[in-house]
């Protein structure tokens, strides 16, 4: 929820979406992440574990080999995709692109059946047009002459590019952690999540520069006199990596089912925090349809349990 202020707040800080930072602001977020990470393995405490009312815990160096570094790279590539694509995205409509965002097990799936030969189950096949049908009817804008499709095209199109990112960093995180003897050798999560990040920040590097070269040192010069783009880009960097190894701790303590609902829930609340820090109201047809997609999104997560055949009873 923070993390989509601070992100709106230092795209706005560097001229919004159309002053062509957008990439090096995603970039730099992942050095912030970065310089976090190191520091944590200098003092040695992960702090993460505080904001769930817990004592922090101890963060060793990971004990990683170049061969584990080069099997982390599909990873790091995904997850810098996914995350420069979303800043893409919600740069063009903080809220649209949420919705949008809610249509990622619709990705997932197809991602899944055609790359890593794992389909997903027939009922999750039947919510997935319950998914995209909030998402097309969020999309709809009545005119004089009936409804039109209206929508920003910035937020549809990252929106899908970051879905389709972060549906090959989850099969790639999983076929990672699969290796017993490399997940030791990371030795825990927060370590697993630090190296992504810092692989994804060097791999966004010379896309950064490529794509955003000519404005390097415009950026610079704002982040050294504006104290609003110092803040929020520390700020967007910190909240970014802080939900995210939150996020993956609370899978492994909870499980799927219950950090589904809890995720279904972050959108909705997410999607009100933000109407209410830009004055950015949704639209009727986007209430509506945020509401079809996110509760497909919901069924989707929760359809296998409730339909699981129930064990027959011993007698």
């Amino acid at each position: 929820m923070k993390y989509n202020e601070y992100n709106t707040a230092a795209l706005n800080a560097v001229g919004g979406k159309t002053a062509g930072m957008t990439m090096t602001v995603a970039t730099m977020q992942l050095g912030v992440c970065g310089i976090y990470a190191f520091i944590m393995w200098i003092v040695r405490i992960n702090p993460a574990r505080v904001f769930g009312l817990q004592a922090p815990t101890k963060q060793n160096l990971p004990k990683l080999t170049f061969s584990d570094m080069i099997k982390a790279i599909p990873l790091g590539f995904c997850s810098g995709g996914a995350h420069a694509a979303t800043v893409f995205a919600l740069g063009g409509d903080p809220l649209f692109g949420q919705i949008v965002k809610s249509g990622e097990p619709v990705l997932s799936a197809l991602v899944n059946t055609i790359f890593y030969g794992k389909a997903p189950s027939f009922n999750k096949v039947m919510c997935l047009p319950i998914i995209v049908g909030g998402v097309a009817f969020a999309s709809l804008k009545k005119g004089p002459e009936g409804y039109a499709l209206k929508f920003d095209e910035t937020a549809l199109f990252f929106g899908m590019i970051a879905n389709s990112f972060a549906a090959f960093k989850g099969s790639e995180n999983k076929k990672l952690m699969s290796d017993k003897k490399l997940s030791e050798r990371f030795a825990g999560v927060g370590n697993q999540f630090a190296v992504t990040q810092i692989i994804s920040f060097f791999i966004l590097l010379p896309i950064m520069y490529a794509k955003e070269g000519p404005m390097l040192p415009q950026f610079f010069e704002m982040l050294k006199t504006s104290k609003e783009l110092q803040f929020n880009l520390v700020m967007s960097g910190l909240c970014f990596y802080l939900y995210n190894e939150l996020a993956t701790m609370t899978l492994k303590v909870t499980g799927p089912v219950t950090a589904s609902v809890a995720n279904t829930a972050k959108r909705v609340i997410v999607m009100v925090y933000m109407a209410a820090v830009t004055g950015k109201a949704l639209t009727e047809e986007q209430k509506i349809g945020a509401s079809i997609a996110i509760g497909g999104v919901l069924l989707y997560s929760l359809i296998d349990d409730l339909l699981k055949p129930k064990k027959a009873k011993s007698s």
